[in-house]
């Protein structure tokens, strides 16, 4: 599985981005794709994941309602609608892929993609 990630950029806090990422390969065989983060000088820590299937989603606590994750399954893409962004929320993210359900652990992920850095200033 190839995953490619883009959508990154700088903005100011309170706006919106949408990070996409595109998935190639055996993605037939992957339950999921996730979104992680990591900011410099911290743990990469976990955004969001979706299943292929079903389109179930679980978010961590502090993007919940702000942050939505949705796939499209004839392109093989999934993408992170981040609204409201916070100086916090800034990280490179990347996506990576699962044949865990829901996952949310780093370790439940195969493959995983470059990075996207979003820099949210105050």
């Amino acid at each position: 599985v190839q995953l490619q990630a883009s959508g990154g950029g700088l903005v100011q806090a309170g706006d919106s981005l949408r990070l996409s990422c595109a998935a190639s390969g055996r993605t037939f065989s992957t339950y999921g794709l996730g979104w992680f983060r990591q900011a410099p000088g911290k743990e990469r820590e976990f955004v969001s994941t979706i299943s292929w299937r079903t389109g179930s989603t679980v978010y961590r606590d502090s993007v919940k309602g702000r942050f939505t994750m949705s796939r499209d399954i004839a392109k093989n893409t999934v993408y992170l609608q981040m609204n409201s962004l916070k100086p916090e929320d800034t990280a490179v993210y990347y996506c990576a892929s699962t044949n865990v359900a829901l996952a949310r652990r780093a370790e439940n992920y195969a493959y995983w993609g470059q990075g996207t850095l979003v820099t949210v200033s105050s």
